[in-house]
């Protein structure tokens, strides 16, 4: 499935339903074969990581992104979805983002524009 602007503002937008914040997309379509479309957003909590990638994992499939698998939970510091090639979406705890710094490391990548 090729991700449009409209469904990766959707996807945006479920992020924010749940406060999550300081939300980065990167398109990586020209420089890797894992993902087109890395999202790193911030949960201030533990508790607020689980319930954006809860929310997320009810609402993407609702608009035909699958959610083939996840990684960090119950720890929820840090939750990896994997939505098939098309997406890897990353939820992170303030310290684990600025620890991991994922931004860095796809500094090559092109920021997409939310609106």
């Amino acid at each position: 499935m090729e991700l449009d602007q409209e469904i990766l503002n959707k996807v945006v937008n479920f992020v924010e339903d749940k406060k999550g914040g300081d939300i980065s997309l990167l398109d990586l379509r020209n420089i890797s074969r894992v993902s087109d479309y890395c999202l790193i957003a911030t949960g201030n909590t533990t508790t607020q990581v689980k319930a954006i990638t809860d929310h997320l994992e009810e609402k993407l499939p609702e608009i035909g992104v699958p959610v083939l698998h996840l990684e960090g939970l119950p720890a929820a510091k840090w939750v990896l979805m994997d939505c098939g090639g098309d997406l890897v979406v990353n939820i992170m705890t303030p310290d684990q983002r600025e620890f991991y710094q994922l931004e860095r490391l796809w500094k090559d990548a092109e920021v997409v524009s939310l609106v």
